[in-house]
């Protein structure tokens, strides 16, 4: 969080918003897995990574959807964590995650748009609504909450019938797939990798883009097995 927002925060409830993150993704995943707990009385390892992907990829797009509602502010904001980052030596995103969020604001579209304004020290892409990869997130944001919830109720109490999970699972997963890839294709394709140091493209570039691509690529597996077998077997049902 900002410093002129810190002194705002400091007498009210708040929460570092990289908890707040962590505690929603927690809570919608050991939803999912506590269900088929509850319906089935079993654990599966596959089933419970989906599931935790699937949270993931619903906090995410919430992100995404901010991403579009305040490109303005976005933009604006890129110049303030170039100014921080450069007078601190902290990483953005750290010092944005680190932030506390007031409990009022916790779900303001302004406050997790920053997260975008912070990131773009990394890929400025995300303070240019021209590139890709800022019309690619705002694209997934829109787009995938709908499938995602579908799978998640799907594959916790099979109430579709399994190729049609397995339609809508392949469809899905081979976009986050492809969808990823070629945005590391334009990232690199840019040169954008000379702007930051090799850590950080490690962390911020590969690490945190990876999920969509492996687990990805785990639910493609998943979702033609739906397809392929008729049942829901290839997740312990």
């Amino acid at each position: 969080m900002p410093q002129h927002r810190a002194d705002q925060v400091h007498s009210e409830a708040a929460i570092p918003a990289g908890l707040f993150t962590v505690l929603v993704i927690a809570i919608l995943a050991s939803a999912g897995v506590f269900a088929r707990y509850w319906a089935r009385g079993d654990f599966d390892v596959v089933h419970a990574l989906l599931i935790l992907f699937f949270s993931i990829n619903l906090a995410i797009c919430y992100w995404e959807v901010c991403l579009f509602l305040r490109r303005d502010y976005i933009e604006l904001r890129a110049d303030y964590w170039r100014a921080r980052q450069s007078e601190t030596g902290r990483s953005a995103a750290v010092e944005f995650l680190a932030g506390r969020v007031p409990l009022r604001r916790i779900v303001s579209s302004t406050v997790w748009a920053d997260v975008w304004a912070a990131y773009s020290q990394y890929d400025g892409s995300y303070a240019d609504r021209r590139t890709y990869g800022y019309n690619v997130d705002i694209a997934n944001g829109f787009v995938t909450p709908v499938p995602t919830l579908i799978l998640y109720a799907a594959i916790t109490f099979d109430f579709l019938p399994a190729a049609v999970a397995g339609i809508v699972g392949t469809m899905m997963f081979w976009q986050l797939t492809y969808a990823t890839s070629v945005y590391w294709v334009s990232f690199f394709g840019a040169n954008r990798q000379a702007r930051i140091g090799r850590r950080d493209m490690y962390i911020y570039i590969w690490a945190l883009n990876c999920p969509w691509v492996l687990f990805a690529l785990l639910g493609l597996y998943v979702s033609i097995r739906l397809i392929v077998d008729g049942d829901y077997g290839v997740l312990g049902y």
